[in-house]
């Protein structure tokens, strides 16, 4: 298989860098990187360093590290892990390399990101996909993993899964703890009902998850702002656990105390942010139902303003 994946930071950089690890230079598979920069340079002169909590460290070399996704020619596996304001950008870069068995997978935050692969690509299939770890880009040619089950859920919205079989066991076969399921909607929903809000209140308050955990006032706000996205998700069909919410507080409860999340860390650095993919997908899509959603209204409109100074 011909596998190219789309944004080396920490997620992309942790998966490619299994794939790396395992195919490159095999005879029968090849692994090609899409990076940028002064990162893609460093991968191109000494590989990917990637150090990891518990799997010690390697340098993946790719077959290919390119800023030009035309260069590896058609693939059969895309796996996108850019941040959500690439993600069309991202799929039109990669157009070139799609045949009709090609195979898209968005290991993306957020719930809509298979309708908006589908929106700028015709063919091959197109699937959605979610990923528990928490890593980064420590540097230029670096990622570092430093949390979570590092699992990758994938499957597609509603074909038979059977013939993603394959996609499964080489991931599985690279040491990725791959799943493919016949539920991906609930697997995405159980995840943004998570991040989703606990971006919102971590960015909007400052505090790191624990922070926020100790707090009375905002634990509410982070529990109230999960209520509404279970309630968006049963009206949309999705089938989520009863005790979601309060599971979902335990599970940040046992992060380490100064965790912080990728959007609060955008924020606190003025980078460009993934508000609309964290808390303003959610206010859209409430409307659209005609679900009241006050507390992602009251975050969304904070968060904005903030971002305006």
């Amino acid at each position: 298989m011909k596998a190219l994946v789309v944004g080396i930071g920490g997620v992309g950089g942790y998966f490619g860098g299994k794939l790396a690890k395992a195919y490159s230079s095999s005879p029968d598979h090849s692994v090609t990187f899409v990076a940028r920069g002064e990162h893609l340079q460093k991968i191109r002169e000494q590989g990917l360093a990637v150090s990891t909590k518990d799997e010690g460290s390697w340098i993946a070399r790719p077959d290919l590290a390119t800023d030009r996704p035309a260069d590896a020619g058609q693939v059969d596996i895309v796996l996108f892990s850019v941040k959500g304001y690439d993600l069309e950008q991202a799929a039109e870069l990669v157009k070139p390399c799609i045949h009709e068995g090609t195979a898209l997978i968005s290991l993306l935050n957020g719930i809509d990101n298979a309708e908006r692969l589908s929106a700028v690509i015709d063919r091959g299939h197109i699937l959605n996909g979610c990923v528990y770890i928490s890593a980064f880009l420590a540097a230029p040619g670096s990622i570092t993993q430093v949390g979570g089950p590092c699992t990758l859920i994938f499957g597609p919205e509603e074909d038979p899964v059977e013939p993603y079989r394959p996609i499964e066991q080489f991931l599985k076969d690279a040491g990725v703890k791959a799943t493919l399921t016949d539920d991906i909607a609930s697997a995405l929903w159980s995840k943004y009902i998570f991040v989703g809000p606990l971006g919102g209140v971590t960015s909007l308050s400052g505090k790191s998850l624990g922070g926020v955990i100790e707090n009375e006032e905002l634990r509410s706000l982070l529990a109230g702002m999960m209520e509404e996205v279970s309630a968006v998700a049963r009206a949309r069909d999705i089938v989520l656990p009863e005790d979601i919410v309060k599971n979902s507080i335990e599970t940040a409860s046992n992060f380490p105390y100064e965790t912080k999340t990728s959007i609060q860390l955008d924020f606190e650095k003025g980078n460009r942010t993934e508000l609309d993919t964290f808390v303003g997908f959610l206010v859209k899509a409430a409307r659209d139902l005609g679900i009241d959603a006050p507390l992602h209204e009251r975050v969304y409109r904070e968060l904005t303003a903030e971002k305006g100074r």
